[in-house]
């Protein structure tokens, strides 16, 4: 039997949960650890020899198009459809049809997964679902199984109960198609084959899987990734300077004398950090971002272009790119209710804001305080409420 060696990405997706950083971005390209999700995906896939990848691709497709190109650069080789409205996984992967493999993986693209996760499923022949089990189960999806088959699913909405839930990894013949039809959701599509007698293992796994739902998760994502990055020191490191565990900093960046820096951290291309900097452990800094002298990170994603002038306090906060903070910011951290598509969270966070945003001097933002894209604060205010996009604090 021949190993699988193509797979299904499914990349259409926005993620309304995660704005303000979706609103201009798909959710498989935020970046991690100064990479975009699913180019964790496609490195997971190559490495488990699957580099024919079909990528669904839909909410702002271009980006995704751009970024990823042909695959050569990954080591795969990428062929595009359109899903044109995001109904449902089923009817993503059915936008694939015309060009799916006898047999061949189906891997949301939205989902952080290792590579050892994906490799039992390259040398399996049967129809096949990935499962974790979970802590907390609500909003995914459960997996009742009986003698090492798929025997239910079933959505949990209410309560934490814990147990093996759908991860978005599976194992598909071509004779799935036949069984999506008009289907827009693959959880009836799996329940269908089921009981027209297609047994549907479940694989279950130990191995990493996260998804990102909410921006906090973002966070624990950053945090996960860093903690396996290789040291590199690219750019310049001037004498004086303090850099401690694996930090990684990109070509053409200045390390000025004086900064302190504690891994795991990632400092990406052609950014001036300091002088009297302190970036603290789990912070990934994008591309051309300038963090002015006596600045303070701390378990922070700070994203392309950047600018933080001098004496701000950033702590288990995300600022998106293009966004230009005053001095003397505060974002501070702690225990908070946040407040995300009329639903609430309890969390531990500082800021969360937007592309292009313009912060004056002496702001502080409370705790789990969202600002959107391209909004205008004055300086002198203290940012207690959410910010919609464009929004202007005078």
């Amino acid at each position: 039997m021949e190993r699988i060696n193509q797979a299904i990405v499914l990349a259409a997706g926005e993620g309304q949960r995660l704005k303000p950083f979706t609103a201009l971005m798909p959710k498989v390209m935020l970046p991690i650890a100064d990479k975009p999700i699913l180019q964790y995906v496609i490195e997971a896939l190559a490495e488990n020899g699957v580099r024919r990848i079909v990528m669904v691709v839909g909410y702002r497709k271009e980006q995704v198009q751009d970024y990823f190109g042909s695959g050569r650069d990954y080591g795969v080789e990428i062929e595009y459809v359109i899903q044109p409205q995001q109904l449902g996984v089923a009817h993503a992967i059915k936008q694939a049809e015309n060009l799916a493999d006898e047999r061949f993986l189906v891997i949301m693209g939205d989902n952080m997964i290792d590579p050892d996760t994906i490799a039992p499923l390259v040398n399996e022949s049967s129809n096949m679902m990935l499962v974790k089990v979970q802590e907390n189960t609500i909003r995914y999806n459960i997996v009742t199984t009986r003698n090492g088959m798929i025997s239910n699913i079933t959505t949990n909405l209410a309560e934490k109960a814990g147990g093996p839930i759908d991860v978005g990894a599976y194992l598909f013949g071509k004779e799935v198609f036949d069984f999506i039809g008009d289907e827009v959701n693959l959880t009836p599509v799996i329940q269908r084959m089921i009981a027209e007698g297609r047994e549907v293992t479940a694989l279950q796994t130990e191995g990493f899987w996260q998804d990102a739902v909410y921006p906090w998760d973002i966070l624990k994502l950053n945090d996960s990734c860093l903690s396996t990055i290789s040291p590199g020191l690219g750019g310049t490191v001037e004498e004086g300077a303090q850099i401690k565990g694996p930090v990684s900093i990109g070509d053409g960046t200045i390390i000025r004398s004086n900064c302190y820096i504690v891994g795991p951290v990632v400092i990406g291309e052609n950014c001036e950090i300091g002088p009297n900097a302190c970036i603290f452990p789990s912070t990934s800094i994008g591309n051309g971002v300038v963090i002015s002298p006596f600045a303070v990170l701390r378990n922070s994603s700070i994203r392309n272009n950047v600018s933080i002038r001098p004496g701000a306090s950033i702590f288990d906060s995300i600022i998106e790119s293009g966004t230009q903070i005053g001095t003397h910011f505060a974002a501070r951290s702690s225990a908070c209710t946040v407040q995300i598509e009329g639903e609430y969270h309890q969390v531990e966070m500082g800021a969360i804001i937007g592309s292009y945003c313009e912060i004056g001097d002496n702001v502080i933002v409370e705790p789990g305080s969202i600002i959107g894209n391209s909004c205008k604060i004055k300086s002198m205010k203290l940012i207690g409420e959410n910010i919609p996009d464009n929004g202007l604090v005078v």
